[in-house]
């Protein structure tokens, strides 16, 4: 059975996140052949075009860790209905300088909480149309808005409703399928 490498970003940046806790509950969740790391974006500077010539180590880091992933996950709260600035950021540094974008091919899929009732789709669209010129193979459906409350979710990510734990693990068990196939029409380098 092959194992697949899955680097997930956790848009927020809060110590409290909600999204932090949703990612533990899909890790629990996922099918036993993806392994998980977390990719940070706490350490990042701000992107300016004027490091493309001499990356910091935080954003070498960044690229080469989405290097060793077979496929990503992304975590996202949202902000102003959109994406928090700090995945943005990481987004831009992985996906320059140009010509050198980590995210090309690469399988992907979005998630996200909220408390409010739409989850986070309207940030979750957002980032689809940032991937999308990223030229990532994203997983178009299921779609997952996620309304969050901590009678569901555990701090340590477990899921106390039995419909909300059926409904993540399809969704992993989605993504891993989704791996599967673009990866066999798309072996990573």
């Amino acid at each position: 059975m092959t194992t697949y490498q899955v680097g997930y970003f956790v848009g927020s940046l809060s110590s409290k996140s909600i999204n932090r806790i949703l990612s533990k509950a899909l890790i629990r969740l996922a099918p036993k052949d993806l392994e998980f790391s977390e990719l940070p974006i706490n350490n990042l500077p701000l992107y300016s075009q004027d490091y493309d010539d001499s990356y910091p180590p935080e954003a070498i880091a960044l690229k080469e860790a989405i290097g060793k992933s077979d496929a990503v996950l992304f975590v996202t709260p949202e902000f102003n209905r959109s994406i928090p600035g700090a995945l943005k950021n990481a987004i831009d540094w992985a996906s320059r300088p140009w010509g050198q974008n980590s995210f090309d091919h690469i399988p992907a899929a979005v998630i996200g909480a909220s408390i409010g009732q739409i989850g986070t789709a309207v940030a979750q669209q957002s980032l689809r149309g940032v991937l999308s010129f990223c030229n990532a193979r994203q997983m178009t459906a299921p779609e997952a808005y996620i309304h969050y409350s901590s009678e569901v979710f555990t701090n340590d990510g477990e899921v106390t409703n039995d419909a909300t734990a059926a409904f993540l693990s399809d969704f992993m068990r989605e993504f891993r399928t989704h791996i599967e196939r673009v990866l066999t029409v798309i072996p990573r380098q």
